[in-house]
């Protein structure tokens, strides 16, 4: 048993990073999670270990950004572990250029993995939330959902290079403080946390040739040379990047019941940066 016995939760691009560590400290809460990713391998891996912690898990996978996913993914938790308690909007990735050289493709595709992806879900999840709220209420319960969407420090402040990326990143702050206000009186508390400098594949530091990730077939290159690493990360107040482990505890944060008078916020989780 644990402070979220008896909830399910739902991780998007959990298969890998940060991802993974959120739906591993959901799980080792008692939480059931629906584990997420475009590939079945790395999904089926963090379905193993949630499984070794003792908790119920089954994986929806696929793009987030596909136009039926956000119906998908609820339809599953709800047929699949009974019910739908906790969204946590985690999946995406960075395309990264300079404005001039910005497509329309590359702005669409980052627009639609941060934000249009989050709003489906989000979209698809009412019917149960609202449903779900005016049941108990009958009942005289009282119960908190909660929604954690995943923003980022380049959303809310900016980061040359990212203006698509940050464009969506700043769109789901938005919709994080609207949902916040429409939701209210369902018991739903809906939050976001901006993420600065966590060590994970996006943001390796690289000597000779920068790394490079595969979505849908096209190879994106990702991280910091090593030299430029050292200089943001000297502007880190803590003096490092942050470890997925601790990215996912400032998601459990707001999961918790101690945060059920908490919405409409976004955490910046970037180790004193800014």
């Amino acid at each position: 048993m644990g402070p979220l016995a008896g909830k399910v939760a739902m991780v998007t691009g959990s298969g890998r990073g940060i991802g993974r560590a959120i739906a591993l400290k959901l799980a080792g809460a008692g939480a059931a999670v629906v584990v997420n990713d475009l590939d079945d391998g790395p999904a089926a891996e963090t379905l193993a270990l949630i499984e070794k912690l003792g908790s119920r898990a089954i994986s929806c996978n696929g793009d987030v950004a596909a136009a039926d996913f956000g119906d998908r993914i609820v339809a599953a938790a709800l047929s699949g572990l009974g019910g739908l308690d906790i969204i946590v909007n985690n999946a995406g990735y960075i395309w990264n250029t300079t404005i001039q050289r910005n497509t329309d493709e590359q702005w669409q595709a980052m627009l639609d993995v941060h934000a249009t992806a989050p709003f489906r879900i989000l979209r698809a999840a009412s019917s149960h939330f609202r449903a779900s709220a005016k049941r108990e209420a009958e009942q005289g319960a009282m119960v908190q959902r909660k929604v954690v969407n995943i923003s980022s420090v380049s959303g809310v402040y900016g980061s040359a290079t990212q203006v698509a990326y940050a464009a969506g990143k700043m769109a789901v702050v938005g919709m994080t403080n609207t949902l916040a206000k429409e939701w209210g009186r369902y018991g739903v508390n809906v939050n976001a946390v901006a993420f600065g400098f966590i060590e994970t594949r996006l943001t390796q530091s690289f000597d000779d040739q920068p790394a490079e990730i595969e979505v849908h077939g096209r190879r994106y290159k990702v991280g910091f040379p090593s030299e430029m690493a050292k200089e943001k990360y000297a502007q880190i107040s803590l003096g490092r990047p942050g470890r997925v482990e601790e990215a996912a505890g400032a998601v459990y944060l707001l999961c918790l019941p101690e945060a059920d008078y908490i919405t409409g916020q976004v955490l910046i989780c970037d180790g004193g940066r800014l």
